[in-house]
Formats: structure tokens, sequence, C-alpha cells
């Protein structure tokens, strides 16, 4: 990435382009929304992620003609870049507040996330109020989406067993 920026590039741009046919052929196929989940895009700074990473994101989210969501962890720096890239939705994983992410991308963008997935392993009543906090810190904004994976979904189905 810094040794040979060249190579890189290349790197990137072929990734790019197999994955925005990759998502483009999921939209064909019936995928009403796609994500962008890049786990380890948080360990960059914000500089390095607008020069290294942002161009590439934003080719592979603008491939598709359906709604899009862009996600990170580890991003609450790189929040407004990732807005920039691209997203009508924006990630926000559960180290920071609600609130100050979505102050972050802007309120004319939903935001998917906040809850903790380690709260998820705690007493039912614990994670209900975790819940329940992620959606009243939505407050009047219309698009809220309260996600954690599968892990949420699998413990209600225990419960219900």
């Amino acid at each position: 990435m810094y040794r040979e920026p060249a190579v890189w590039r290349a790197l990137l741009d072929r990734l790019a382009d197999c994955f925005a046919g990759y998502v483009a052929a999921q939209v064909r196929a019936g995928a009403d929304v796609v994500q962008l989940f890049d786990s380890w895009v948080g360990v960059l700074s914000p500089t390095d992620y607008e020069e290294l990473v942002a161009p590439w994101s934003a080719r592979i989210l603008a491939a598709v003609d359906v709604p899009t969501i862009h996600f990170g962890t580890g991003t609450s720096t790189l929040l407004p870049a990732m807005a920039r890239a691209g997203g009508d939705v924006i990630g926000l994983d559960w180290r920071i507040p609600l609130d100050d992410g979505w102050a972050l991308v802007g309120d004319d963008r939903g935001v998917q996330g906040n809850l903790d997935p380690a709260v998820l392993l705690g007493p039912w009543e614990r994670v209900e109020r975790a819940a329940r906090d992620v959606l009243a810190a939505r407050r009047w904004r219309p698009r809220a989406h309260l996600q954690s994976r599968a892990r949420l979904s699998c413990r209600a189905r225990a419960r219900r067993s």
C-alpha cells in the first residue's frame, strides 16, 4: 500500500471491478439492497482511507441501482469520508453513540447499527434494553436499522424453543 502504491492501485482496480460485477449480478438475481462490508477499514487514518480505499469503495457502491449500505468497523473517524464515498445507509458500530454517528454522516442518510454484538450474549433483559436504547436514539429520524448480524435472530429462535 505504501511501498508499492502502483501495485496497490492495480490490485484495488481489479478487486473493485470484480466486486462491482458481483454486486451487479446479485441485483440482477433479485437483491433489493447490497452492503459493502469492510471489516478492516477502521485501522486506516482518514487521510489514508480517502486516498487508498474510498475511490474503489465508491466504484463498487455506484455499480448498482438499488439502495446500498456502506459498513465498516472501528470507523468513527472515517464516517464523513465513508458517507462521501457513497452508501444510502452508513453502518455504525457500537463504539460510537448513534446521535454522534448520525451527525457525522448527515441526517439525509439512514444508519445501520449500533448495538454491541457482545450484549447479545447477556440476559434477555439487557439485550432488550440495549435494543430499545438504539431505537430511542433515532428519535425523529425516518430511517434506522437495528442490526447485529444473525445473532439476534438466532437468540430469539433459541428463546422460542
